[in-house]
């Protein structure tokens, strides 16, 4: 059977290698480069710059943890940079050589859609050619959404993936959209030294994410004295000689040397055939699939950021494999019930199954537990005493619906929780099981003994 792969990104890749693995002949087609938005210009780049930030702000506090360092200590921005780019070419080459072990064929080139079993691929070069398959997986992914209003011009008024190739720390920078990705460039940049100012139209910052846990990151966005504006828009923007002039909705008037719009993705849906074979298009431009990842045309599937789902790396991955399970023969469906999902801010985020207000606006009767890193040990040794785990619990059946963490590492202790969501456990099956001391973990389960009052680390109430 011979599978053809529109995109090369965590869901295009990883679709290629499970087709192979179950004995697909497998061509992919990428018209910049292995690994899509998510390691060239997303997940990876943007991580690898968090690290550098973050070493460089531990640095400056050495001496708490009884270091003594002569000299000055200074971010070479150009430097953290090309040790970005060093890691996503070492990754990348990575995939290739992941493609040539299972003898996946890469097609580079610009990939069209010419029929259901049929894309054109355009060289750089400007040479075509046909490749022909069975069935085809269209994993085009997304970019930065653009404000038609504002003059984008890479350099004065940048997106995120700009922001990633920076070479000179900006002076003063002004932030639209304190979501996800706003807000880690936030503290990346604030870390660096940048005097960071943020907008955002809605009421709170990480919005999507449970009232606490944004209203916890809020005060440490003040304490790292970034500026943010919420209830608030950006009416319109003007580059002057002193700089970029934003003009917000309440009258105020900013001046700032950058300005990174950070306001949501679009959908890579355009120029790729889909009205020439009749593929169906949603309202924003997403794909339309079911859950098998299929579109409306037979032997077309799509998956990733594409589709305008959830637009995480790994739920396009597990796309990816549901689709190649199903285009070699399964009748799989995609699971969206547990989807753990992580902002790599200062402090960390971390979320998975249902914010409290979601359980409630469904009528269920819910119970919270929480706790306060501050009371853990291994947080005061390590110098990470922000933040605190929340569980949400369902007060009939005490099973556990959804958990939300914010604090050093919050991103790797939450699929503790996502493993109980999955599995249908209770408090008490977390609560009852021991862990090891002392680890931050140790506060996954205060909370849930928390819920019945019964946290060993918890004056009592």
């Amino acid at each position: 059977m011979k599978l053809a792969i529109l995109g090369t990104g965590p869901g295009g890749y990883v679709a290629a290698i499970k087709a192979a693995q179950l004995g697909a002949q497998v061509t992919v087609i990428e018209e910049t480069e292995v690994g899509g938005t998510c390691l060239n210009r997303g997940c990876i780049p943007s991580k690898a710059l968090v690290t550098s930030a973050e070493v460089f702000a531990k640095a400056k506090e050495l001496k708490e943890f009884g270091i003594e360092l002569k000299g000055e200590i200074i971010p070479n921005l150009s430097r953290i940079v090309e040790r970005k780019n060093k890691i996503v070419n070492t990754l990348v080459k990575g995939i290739k050589n992941l493609f040539k072990s299972w003898n996946i064929t890469l097609k580079e080139g610009r990939g069209v859609l010419l029929s259901p079993h049929s894309i054109e691929v355009i060289s750089k070069d400007g040479s075509k050619e046909i490749v022909a398959a069975d069935n085809i997986i269209i994993a085009t992914g997304s970019r930065p959404s653009h404000i038609p209003t504002f003059p984008m011009d890479g350099e004065k008024i940048i997106s995120s993936d700009d922001a990633l190739n920076l070479t000179d720390i900006p002076r003063t920078l002004l932030i639209v959209g304190a979501g996800a990705i706003g807000c880690e460039f936030a503290c990346i940049y604030k870390k660096l030294g940048s005097d960071v100012t943020m907008v955002e139209m809605l009421p709170r910052a990480i919005a999507t994410e449970d009232l606490e846990i944004s209203e916890l990151f809020e005060k440490e966005l003040k304490k790292k004295k970034v500026k943010l504006y919420t209830h608030v828009q950006i009416e319109k923007i003007e580059i002057k000689s002193d700089g970029v002039h934003a003009f917000l909705s309440d009258g105020k008037e900013i001046i700032t040397e950058k300005v990174l719009v950070s306001i949501g993705r679009m959908f890579n849906s355009d120029g790729i055939g889909l009205e020439a074979i009749g593929i169906q298009k949603g309202r924003r431009g997403e794909i339309i699939v079911n859950e098998k990842m299929e579109t409306n045309i037979p032997h077309v599937y799509a998956i990733g950021d594409v589709i305008g789902g959830i637009l995480l790396a790994h739920v396009a991955s597990r796309e990816g494999i549901t689709a190649a399970r199903n285009v070699m023969g399964s009748d799989e469906k995609i699971d969206y019930t547990v989807v753990p999902a992580c902002i790599f801010t200062s402090p960390e985020i971390a979320s998975v199954g249902l914010r409290e207000y979601q359980a409630v606006e469904k009528g269920i009767k819910v119970k919270t537990g929480h706790f306060q890193f501050r009371a853990l040990g291994k947080a005061h040794a390590m110098g990470e005493i922000t933040g605190f785990v929340k569980i949400v619990a369902d007060s009939d059946s005490d099973k556990i619906l959804g958990a939300h963490i914010i604090g050093h590492h919050a991103s790797d202790l939450i699929h503790e929780a996502a493993l109980a969501i999955k599995n249908g456990l209770t408090i008490k099956d977390i609560s009852g099981m021991i862990h090891a001391h002392p680890t931050l973990a140790e506060g996954i389960m205060e909370a849930a003994e928390d819920i019945y009052g019964e946290a060993i680390h918890v004056p009592k109430k």
